[in-house]
């Protein structure tokens, strides 16, 4: 079974092909700085790396190119031998929270949800939509992030507000980056040697976006997103936890619009914010020069996290495994030291800060022996995740 997974951004277009019964990636690659002066097309197929720049101007183009370039490379016949399309979607509301087939009418009612996920859900619904007129004979499948939290308990995702606003704006915490985190906890519990239901995790997906996730017998009970992937941990350029009232107090000093709001909370703000930086590997390096307003950055970045594991130990009791993943969370290990750092004494989580060090493509150990909390970094595959899912979909005998 070959399965294309698609990854449509503002202004990229990234995409794996995969080989279901195998596991294995035929082809991938990443179209990047659509709509800019000079776009790039990035291309992995049968172990080369080509790389060309040219003028795509829109994602109309993008998806134009993709599909051009799967004839003329031989990478594969979409009509004969592609059995799905699988996308992400950010966010699904309270309506779509399993793997579904897209027609028309799902279509229309994704678009209704832009707003609650501005930084991705209109790029993804466009994806959507541009392959979906190109390859309406092939099962086009939407996945989504907020799934994996779909089932938390009431007390962890209705927020203190009018129970009427729930009931007719359906506002509570729908949680992102779920493919995600569910992906790293079957790896956790591959690792461990234990079955998922049977174990307590807290999952750390660190990137340009950031979530914390307490996983209670393998199902997500909490979640540092909410309503939209504003709410939680401090990103690259979104502020995370913040108190409400600052922004109306904002609203009535700067005379802020609702769209100049939304863009000061999610692109101006966060570690961009603090010191004009939203790329970790800059904002490190400048600490490392003794700029003082990049170590204030990475202090609130690593304490913010820090704050959430404990609250999540808490909400768990029983730990079993602290997972880190994601950009950041796989690649860094100033701050994974940073975040773990002066968390033994209290609840028994001993690094290894030579382990710290290491990299790899496969799951790996950071715990020293005697931690009572095992420590794992964990490579995340959000498109290896939607493939099965979309597979799965087949084989159950949803699609015909």
């Amino acid at each position: 079974m070959k399965i294309l997974v698609l990854n449509a951004g503002s202004s990229s277009l990234k995409w794996k092909l995969f080989e279901i019964e195998t596991a294995s990636v035929i082809a991938n690659g990443l179209i990047e700085e659509i709509a800019e002066h000079r776009s790039v097309f990035h291309l992995h197929y049968q172990g080369r790396d080509r790389e060309s720049e040219q003028v795509i101007p829109d994602h109309r183009e993008a998806f134009s190119l993709l599909f051009q370039t799967f004839e003329r490379e031989k990478i594969i016949d979409i009509d004969r031998d592609l059995d799905a399309i699988g996308h992400r979607v950010v966010h699904g509301g309270e309506k779509f929270f399993k793997p579904t087939l897209i027609d028309v009418k799902t279509l229309e009612q994704l678009k209704t949800l832009n707003r609650l996920a501005p930084l991705h859900n209109p790029a993804n619904v466009l994806g959507i939509e541009l392959t979906f007129g190109h390859t309406p004979q092939i099962p086009n499948i939407a996945v989504f992030d907020t799934a994996f939290h779909h089932d938390m308990p009431e007390h962890a995702f209705l927020y203190a507000l009018p129970m009427a606003l729930y009931k007719e704006f359906h506002i509570r915490r729908y949680g992102f980056h779920g493919t995600s985190h569910h992906y790293v906890a079957q790896e956790a519990a591959k690792a461990l040697n234990a079955p998922l239901e049977t174990l307590n995790l807290i999952t750390l997906h660190l990137g340009n976006g950031a979530s914390a996730c307490a996983i209670k017998n393998g199902k997500s009970v909490d979640t540092s997103m909410g309503f939209t992937p504003l709410e939680g941990l401090i990103m690259g350029s979104r502020c995370g936890d913040l108190d409400p009232a600052i922004v109306l107090y904002l609203i009535e000093k700067l005379h802020l619009t609702a769209q100049e709001t939304d863009t000061l909370l999610n692109t101006e703000s966060g570690l961009k914010g603090i010191c004009n930086e939203n790329d970790l590997r800059t904002i490190v390096q400048r600490r490392g020069n003794g700029d003082t307003q990049a170590a204030l950055a990475l202090e609130m970045f690593t304490y913010r996290i820090k704050k959430y594991i404990g609250s999540y130990l808490a909400v768990l009791g029983r730990v079993d495994a602290i997972i880190f993943t994601g950009g950041i969370g796989e690649h860094a290990a100033l701050i994974r030291s940073m975040v773990l750092a002066d968390l033994g004494e209290a609840f028994g989580i001993a690094l290894d800060t030579e382990l710290n060090t290491h990299e790899s493509h496969t799951a790996y150990a950071i715990h020293q022996e005697n931690s009572r909390i095992k420590l794992f970094v964990i490579p995340t595959d959000e498109e290896f995740a939607i493939a099965k899912e979309c597979a799965n979909l087949i084989d159950n005998g949803k699609i015909d």
